[in-house]
């Protein structure tokens, strides 16, 4: 089994879950070594080279894509989503992102995960927040990706379940070690993380719907 991991600060509580968790060390070191940007795990999970990964929302809505429940939620603000506005210029590792521009109608150049989280804590007035952008103009929360299986269905229904269900807390040496590595201090860390919800109940799936109506008004394609 494998499982495609995202190495950023938003899935940290889900990283620690599956550090913690029983299962065995091969299927915890085959996620470290699949680990990488969100557009690169979209095309893994496509290519099938991945069995399971939380993957960008746009490239979700596929008819041959099973979505769980589970996905990177901004209930408002989120920080680590901006926009420079200016001259138009993707992110490269992002699909959703640069899509949610598009729908916002906001030009600039993008940058998600931890370094525009870096970014804007550095210069917050130089950036827009796209996840605020949305909940001020929709009321509702942004779903930026969803877990999606590919095979082993019962195996992550399962654990996708615990997880939405437990409560973590990131050891302290973890916290000092992705602070250090990120050069985002521990408290900025925390902080972060309480924008962060991984739950897709009602009020998210109709967020989510309305992005996908949106982005097929404007004709955007998918990443």
């Amino acid at each position: 089994m494998v499982f495609g991991k995202i190495d950023y600060i938003n899935l940290l509580p889900f990283h620690i879950f599956l550090k913690q968790s029983s299962l065995s060390s091969s299927f915890k070191k085959s996620c470290e070594r699949q680990k990488s940007f969100p557009s690169v795990i979209n095309k893994k999970f496509r290519k099938r080279r991945v069995d399971a990964a939380f993957i960008s929302s746009i490239e979700s809505q596929k008819k041959s894509i099973k979505p769980l429940n589970l996905g990177i939620v901004a209930k408002k603000n989120v920080k680590s989503v901006i926009i420079k506005e200016g001259v138009s210029k993707k992110d490269p590792a992002s699909a959703t992102s640069n899509v949610l521009a598009k729908v916002l109608g906001l030009q600039g150049e993008v940058f998600i995960g931890d370094r525009a989280l870096k970014l804007y804590l550095e210069n917050p007035l130089a950036y827009v927040d796209l996840g605020e952008q949305w909940h001020k103009k929709y009321g509702l929360p942004f779903v930026f990706a969803r877990f999606c299986i590919n095979a082993n269905y019962q195996f992550y229904t399962k654990l996708a379940q615990r997880f939405s269900k437990k409560r973590i807390k990131i050891p302290t040496y973890i916290l000092q070690n992705y602070a250090q590595e990120r050069g985002i201090s521990p408290q900025e860390i925390k902080n972060y993380l309480t924008l962060i919800s991984y739950n897709i109940h009602q009020k998210e799936q109709k967020g989510l719907k309305l992005f996908f109506k949106k982005a097929k008004q404007l004709q955007v394609p998918q990443v």
